[in-house]
């Protein structure tokens, strides 16, 4: 508790120290008072019982003592959480998008990742941005959560105040791999970071395979044979495959037909042994050209 990892953290943990600090007094209280009573009135000791019928003056402070403590929570609470509604108006802008079951982040040039970089002591606006279904977005340091829903324009932003990585997490169950949605934000000093924003040339993949890393179909397609949700891109091109085409089982060859096909229209050819419906459809996301790019790569994939 009480990191300087976020702009966000001094609020939120001191809002949470009261409610546990009010919370633990009350239970070694009440729990002191139980155990007199059980000692004090036992029904060896022959009390004598009585009807009490008011005690304006418990009933007062009992109904006094609470309301002051709830307002005190609330101020505390509201104050920790009303900054992370105002969204400054400039900052690092990057769009985070969302996908069973990867993170994507994108950069104002262009530039894709997996992990969430930003500079040290510099506003970050987060625009989010669902591909499929409703996610939330989750980094405990930095004491930030929100949701991604499909169709909805969704902000959030933080200031990244210590150096390190930190993890993120989806926070909305979102199918099988849920708890596998991971991934990391870095916070760097401004020069390593104005570094790794301009360099372009980091990474030598394949045009087919960035693609693919781009579209987060690496978190249901393996490269190396395993199977995850999907049928695995090894070896794939050219071989014969059992498929089930509106309920009949059928053979097809992976070629460039089927390839656009299954990317366009996932549900029509469901590789034998895997599950229906859980892959969207591409046909505005990925194109033509991409796809042949794609197809480029299936071919190394021997």
């Amino acid at each position: 508790m009480f990191s300087n990892a976020s702009n966000f953290v001094q609020g939120v943990d001191t809002s949470f120290a009261i409610i546990l600090g009010a919370s633990l007094f009350f239970l070694v209280g009440i729990t002191a008072v139980m155990v007199y009573f059980v000692v004090r009135y036992n029904k060896n000791k022959h009390p004598e019982a009585k009807d009490v019928y008011e005690n304006k003056k418990l009933e007062i402070t009992w109904t006094v003592i609470p309301t002051i403590l709830v307002l005190i929570m609330f101020y505390f609470g509201w104050t920790g959480y009303q900054p992370m509604r105002d969204i400054p108006d400039e900052g690092l802008k990057i769009k985070a998008y969302a996908q069973m079951w990867s993170w994507q982040f994108e950069y104002d040039n262009g530039k894709f990742s997996d992990t969430l970089v930003v500079p040290k002591d510099e506003p970050v606006i987060l625009d989010l941005v669902s591909r499929d279904v409703v996610h939330s977005l989750y980094i405990p340091a930095f004491r930030i959560k929100e949701d991604v829903v499909p169709g909805v324009d969704n902000k959030m932003w933080f200031i990244g105040q210590e150096e390190g990585d930190y993890d993120i997490f989806c926070a909305e169950y979102c199918g099988d791999r849920h708890s596998y949605m991971l991934s990391k934000v870095s916070v760097l000093p401004e020069s390593e970071y104005t570094k790794w924003y301009n360099d372009t040339t980091a990474t030598a993949d394949h045009p087919g395979l960035a693609i693919l890393k781009k579209n987060a179909c690496l978190s249901c397609h393996s490269l190396d044979g395993s199977r995850i949700v999907g049928p695995s891109f090894k070896g794939i091109w050219g071989h014969e495959v059992e498929v089930v085409t509106n309920g009949e089982e059928r053979t097809v060859t992976v070629d460039e037909e089927y390839v656009k096909k299954s990317i366009y229209d996932p549900n029509a050819d469901v590789v034998k042994g895997f599950n229906q419906g859980l892959m969207i459809s591409y046909q505005n996301i990925v194109s033509d050209d991409e796809i042949k790019d794609i197809i480029d790569y299936l071919k190394t994939l021997k």
